[in-house]
């Protein structure tokens, strides 16, 4: 019998027992329905992340717009005008609103009203003393406190008390200055009558400041800040002071016959018979010496500045003269002049708008010279010889005088003399000024005298001077008028120390100069610089003495 035929059996039942019998095909299952499980769970976990980092997201936008609001304002919920104060500040702390507006007047009236209380309280002190309270200070002891009684028999105060005391004193003392106080137009109202002009008021703004543009008004102009009280000078002693010599880093081998300033106040010319001129930055502690000029055939007897400042006018006991080009530091040797036989050129003025030079020549003569062409352009003859000579009227008119004793004033533009007169006591004129605005002129003469005029009353037929001075008594030989015309220097070379000053608007004399005890041995010439400030004097030991004038603050 085979063995198919015995004991058949299903194949079903027999898959099935195999089933039963393998156990890893139920781990295998298991694993299946693990695996279905994980999937699910997988997925879930990824919709959470995505959910969380969306949220991360919306959370940092709005984190950038609250930041972006905080910085520029509320740009992303702008505020609505009109809506009610609550509503913008609840805008306001929420951080998307900033700004607000305020439509309360009641409330910005009463703020005001808080500031200014405020503002009108005193200060209080940063730190205070305990120790002050328990100490007690007898100020009848000490003999310099008793100032500080209230009554007789007062003796024992506190501390506190004695410092407010102290501080009471120190403050009637020394009073304070009423633009260093901000509340000092709020005080004085009162002060001020009711005849004052409203320009005279001090306008006060609301916060217990002055108006800003009141107080501005002085920045905006180009005037001194500190004005000295006396505009005018004063008469009787004269403030001054020696400073280093003007020639210190080089002296004159020779004596100095010429002195001057250039228009800019810094320059000093001085120049002599060593043949040399020097020229000086005047600062009155060093005074640097800039250049020297050499002339190897003119000893110099007068440099003079063109009033414009270009050039340097150089002459001497000779036939020609030199000009010297401040700009293109060049020398020219020019003369002697054509159709004139002139022995020397040593006395000359420059005309006050630099166009005309007037030399003296001979026999009574006056050469007058284009400062331009350096050519002869006319002549003026006086019935005497000539000595000295002044322009007046900005170069129009000259003023002349001489040997017999006139003085003759020039019209430039006709050439012509359209008036003379005779100086009150004078035989020989030696010396003429005029001031710089042209009402007066001074006429020195060989005896020492010096007559002070009114030239318009001079030209209106009245002889008699406004002025004599007596105080030299020897020849005239300078005279110099200050910038404003306050003072005039008279000078004579023939005796030491002989140099005097004027107070112009009373006629009265300097009695401090010269200074006592100092010698200015023979004073040759002077000069003031443009501001005032300082003076030179050149004498003849070859010094250029440098004086400061403290009424001028400028040089």
């Amino acid at each position: 019998m085979s063995l198919i035929s015995q004991n058949p059996v299903s194949r079903n039942r027999v898959k099935a027992k195999r089933d039963d019998d393998d156990p890893s095909i139920h781990e295998n299952s298991k694993d299946i329905e693990n695996g279905l499980e994980s999937d699910s769970e997988i997925s879930r976990l990824k919709k959470r992340k995505k959910e969380k980092e969306k949220q991360i997201e919306i959370e940092q936008e709005k984190e950038m717009k609250k930041l972006e609001s905080f910085l520029f304002g509320s740009i992303y919920s702008p505020v609505e005008f009109g809506k009610g104060e609550e509503n913008a500040q609840d805008a306001a702390e929420d951080g998307s609103a900033l700004f607000f507006l305020d439509r309360s007047m009641n409330n910005m009236e009463f703020s005001e009203e808080i500031d200014f209380e405020e503002k009108s309280k005193e200060r209080k002190a940063v730190w205070v003393d305990e120790e002050e309270e328990r100490t007690t200070i007898n100020i009848a002891k000490v003999n310099r406190l008793r100032k500080l009684r209230k009554e007789e028999d007062e003796s024992v105060i506190s501390g506190s008390e004695y410092i407010s005391r102290l501080r009471a004193q120190h403050a009637k003392l020394n009073p304070a200055t009423e633009w260093a106080e901000l509340d000092s137009g709020l005080r004085n109202d009162s002060l001020y009558d009711d005849e004052s002009s409203d320009e005279e008021k001090v306008v006060v703004a609301a916060g217990g400041y002055r108006n800003v543009e009141v107080d501005d008004d002085i920045l905006r102009a180009n005037e001194d800040l500190v004005v000295k009280s006396g505009v005018k000078l004063l008469p009787g002693l004269l403030e001054y002071s020696r400073l280093v010599d003007g020639n210190a880093e080089e002296p004159s081998n020779g004596l100095i016959n010429s002195v001057q300033f250039h228009r800019n106040a810094q320059l000093l010319l001085a120049a002599g018979l060593d043949r040399r001129i020097r020229f000086f930055q005047i600062d009155g502690k060093r005074n640097t010496k800039i250049q020297s000029i050499f002339l190897e055939d003119c000893p110099v007897r007068k440099a003079s500045f063109l009033p414009d400042g270009s050039q340097v006018i150089i002459a001497g006991r000779r036939k020609f003269f030199y000009c010297f080009d401040l700009v293109k530091a060049k020398v020219d040797k020019i003369g002697p002049l054509v159709g004139r036989e002139e022995k020397s050129l040593e006395v000359f003025e420059v005309s006050p708008d630099s166009s005309t030079i007037a030399f003296l020549g001979n026999e009574g003569y006056v050469l007058l010279v284009s400062s331009k062409t350096k050519e002869l352009i006319g002549t003026l003859k006086m019935n005497g010889t000539v000595r000295s000579l002044a322009f007046a009227d900005d170069g129009k008119q000259l003023l002349s005088s001489g040997g017999d004793g006139q003085v003759y004033n020039w019209d430039l533009r006709t050439r012509t003399c359209f008036h003379k007169a005779v100086d009150e006591g004078c035989i020989n004129g030696t010396a003429l000024c005029t001031s710089t605005n042209g009402r007066m002129f001074a006429a020195g003469s060989d005896s020492g005298i010096v007559n002070i005029y009114n030239r318009d009353e001079f030209l209106g037929g009245k002889r008699k001077p406004i002025k004599t001075i007596e105080n030299l008594t020897t020849k005239v030989d300078f005279l110099k008028f200050n910038s404003d015309a306050q003072i005039l220097a008279i000078c004579s070379t023939m005796k030491k120390n002989s140099l005097k000053l004027i107070h112009v608007p009373s006629f009265t004399v300097y009695s401090n100069w010269p200074p006592p005890n100092k010698n200015l041995h023979y004073p040759r010439c002077l000069d003031f610089s443009p501001g005032g400030g300082f003076m030179a004097v050149g004498n003849a030991a070859g010094k250029v003495l440098l004086y400061k004038l403290h009424h001028y603050n400028h040089a």
